[in-house]
């Protein structure tokens, strides 16, 4: 239960933070390090929700803009980058760059946790 808490809430605050225009790119990464934080779990699930939650809200943001102007910069950005022209593989990798930030993050805060504790 605490394993989908800590997705949800990633997962809200990072689609919030990459709607907003008053927060940089990497402020996901503050919210899941303060939800691997808050959230008493092992560090497997603190990684796994993490990861989830941004790479279903990083994923789904960046294929609701490409499919917003038809795909036409994704296409562009595939051709010059080593993807074959492949859009679709330029969103599953911006899905894994935000998935892996988070879960980093979410990781690096279930740890000073533990260490915090510990002292």
């Amino acid at each position: 239960m605490k394993f989908f808490i800590a997705l949800l809430i990633t997962f809200v605050a990072g689609l919030g933070l990459g709607t907003t225009a008053y927060v940089p790119w990497w402020g996901f990464v503050v919210t899941s390090a303060l939800v691997g934080a808050t959230v008493h779990q092992s560090a497997t699930k603190a990684f796994s929700s993490g990861f989830l939650g941004m790479f279903i809200a990083w994923g789904g943001l960046a294929w609701w803009i490409d499919w917003q102007n038809q795909s036409l910069l994704s296409q562009k950005i595939a051709q010059i980058l080593p993807l074959g022209g492949s859009a679709a593989a330029l969103l599953f990798i911006t899905g894994i760059l935000g998935g892996l930030l988070s879960g980093v993050a979410a990781l690096c805060g279930h740890y000073a946790r533990a260490t915090a504790q510990k002292s």
